[in-house]
Parts: structure tokens; sequence; C-alpha cells
């Protein structure tokens, strides 16, 4: 009678380091060392695990790993709004770079709720995720990282202001908003509105300074009523920009993210019966499909989406606990700057339209008669 043990499949379960150690005729110390890489393991007995895993079909497990190693392998990403298309290139380029060291990415998405924001980040804490990165949201509250910093967890800053310790990737809003509100008064435009979501975190705070310090150079000030900074919202936009329009000294120009911010304005000058840039000069804050597609193209202020998430991906894993030297880091700010690209969507403002004439009623010819 046989007593040969049978095999993982056999018995319906899943192969352990000591079957494949079997299978591969070495301590289980050995194969573990051999599908680690770690410690001294002659090359045949590397190949020989590695031959036996493969015919079991033997997983290691990911809990005990990271309970031995300390580290999940996994960064998570908090942005604001996953429907915004700006973000889309910076999570591909993180993840793209993460992969190439073996780690994975873990999204969640804000919906620009500091409720769900903290929530998110508690989350990512149990789940022992090895670092986080966090994007724009409602607030900047510095405390966020309190517990973070406490745990070892490191983190890294997507467009956020938190405190000089904390690394991370800006984009270089003010001189963007700058340039473009330069532009447009170049062009002769001085009632220029600006649409710009959430001015308690970083890019609205820079976006609002740029746009003064470009009325400031001429010895001018924006008027308040054209600062418009609310959630990125196309309902918020369009609103916003019907009432503007519908104002005594409507604005000539409009500068706007380009996201839904971009939809709003466009759809509240056609519902006025206006266009770009006949009745009013637009630029987009973003260069999306929106922008290169609308007819006109509209004009935008660009930066390099992919260069953004390949900073952030590499501030981070200079800062996972698997990272050689990863203690006593030095925080990092990296600047991404912001570029211009015209297309059809200005002009010079055009000449007020004539107020209607007062209809004058028609006489009645006189009758005249005979002498």
């Amino acid at each position: 009678m046989s007593t040969r043990r049978p095999t993982p499949a056999a018995a319906g379960r899943r192969p352990t380091i000591r079957d494949v150690a079997e299978q591969a005729g070495v301590s289980i110390g050995t194969a573990s060392r051999a599908l680690n890489r770690a410690g001294r393991v002659s090359p045949a007995a590397i190949a020989a695990v590695q031959a036996a895993a493969d015919r079991l079909g033997y997983e290691p497990d990911a809990i005990a790993q990271s309970m031995r190693t300390r580290s999940t392998g996994v960064v998570g990403l908090l942005v604001s709004d996953l429907a915004n298309p700006l973000y889309a290139r910076i999570v591909n380029a993180v993840e793209a770079r993460l992969q190439r060291d073996g780690c994975a990415l873990l999204l969640a998405n804000t919906h620009s709720d500091a409720a769900r924001e903290r929530a998110m980040i508690d989350f990512f804490r149990r789940r022992r995720v090895d670092g986080l990165i966090l994007g724009p949201c409602e607030l900047e509250r510095p405390e966020l990282l309190d517990t973070l910093h406490a745990q070892g967890m490191p983190v890294v800053a997507l467009d956020r202001d938190f405190n000089a310790g904390v690394s991370g990737v800006h984009v270089d809003h003010f001189h963007g908003a700058l340039q473009a509100t330069r532009y447009l008064l170049n062009l002769g435009h001085t009632r220029i509105a600006l649409l710009t979501p959430g001015k308690a975190v970083r890019p609205g705070r820079e976006r609002i300074d740029g746009f003064r310090a470009a009325f400031a150079e001429r010895g001018m000030q924006p008027e308040p009523r054209l600062i418009r900074a609310e959630p990125s919202a196309m309902e918020f936009a369009f609103s916003e920009v019907l009432a503007l329009l519908s104002s005594p000294q409507p604005p000539t120009a409009f500068v706007c993210l380009g996201t839904r911010l971009l939809a709003g304005v466009l759809q509240g000058l056609r519902h006025s019966g206006l266009s770009a840039p006949d009745d009013a000069s637009v630029i987009s804050v973003g260069d999306t499909d929106l922008s290169q597609l609308f007819s006109p193209a509209i004009t935008s202020l660009t930066w390099d989406f992919d260069a953004v998430g390949s900073a952030l991906a590499e501030l981070m894993l200079k800062r996972l606990p698997t990272a050689p030297a990863h203690d006593g880091l030095e925080a990092e700010r990296i600047v991404i700057t912001t570029q211009m690209v015209l297309r059809e969507s200005c002009s010079p403002p055009a000449a007020p339209r004539p107020a209607p004439r007062e209809a004058v009623p028609l006489r009645k010819p006189t009758k005249r008669t005979a002498e």
C-alpha cells in the first residue's frame, strides 16, 4: 500500500512552502530563502525550488510576508475627484513607476469631502499601506499627518501645502495664472472672470494670487465680484456665468479650470447666445480633450502630467520602509512649470453692443384736402 503523500491539488487544498520543499528535495528553510532570494542559496537550489513552486501553483502568503518584512508593497493615493481628467494621466504615471519597483497602487476618491478624506486615510492606515500620496481636498489640515508620522508612514503631497517637513510635487499655478491674465490684459481685457475651485487649498490660492498679481503689475485691481472660487462643478460654473453675463458690466474674458468648469462656461456662453472669442475670450487651466476638440479650440495653460506622476512615485519610493537609507531623508519639494498653448478662443474685447433703440410709433399720414 502506498504511503506517498497526496499532492495539494488532489487533497483539495492550497500548496504550502512544505509542499514546495518536499517537491524540490530541500529543507523548508532553503525553500523559503530560495523563493525570497534571501540568504545563501545555490543557483541549483533556487532553480529546483522555483520549478517545484510553478508545478504546484504555489503563491506566497502576502499577509505572512508583510508581517515578516513590515511591508505590504502597496501605496495609497487620494484624489478629490476621479472624474477630473487632469488626474488621469497623473494616476497612470504614478502606477507605472511604482509597478517597475514591484509596488501596487490603491486609489481612492474623496469627492472633495473632508469627512470622507479622514475616513479613507484611516482605512489606508488600517490596511497598512507602505505610504500615502495626498491630493487636493476641501481643506489642508497638517494635524492629519500627526498619526501617520507617529506610525512611521511616509506621506507625499500632490499640490498641497502641509508643512515644511512634508515632501511634495507642486504645479506652479501662480505663474500660470499670472501668464494667462497678462495675456488677456495685453489683448485689452480688464473685466476678466476667474473661476477656480477651492481657495482653501493650494491650487485655488495660487491661481487667485497670480491673477491679482497680473493686475497689480499695471497698477490695477480685478473686480472682486469676478473672482469665483467654489467647488469644481459644471452646474456651479453654468449658473455663475449666466449671472455674470446678465450683470450691467459683464466680463469680456474667462479663466477657468479645464474640466467641468470649462464645460459650464462654454454652456453658459451658448445659452446666452454668445460665443468665444467673438463675445468673450476663454482660457482653460489644464489642457484636456474638451479644450482641444471644442470649436474653436480653447487656449490653455498646461503642464507635464506624466512628470508630476513620476515625481510623486519617485519621492515615495525613496521613503518606503524597504528603501535603503529611507530614514532621515530631508523633505523635497518639486515644482512643475506651466506653459501657454495658444489657440483660437481669445481675441481683443469686442466693441460694446449698441443698446436697442426705443421703438417710435408710426404716425398715420394726415389727410390733406384741396383748397
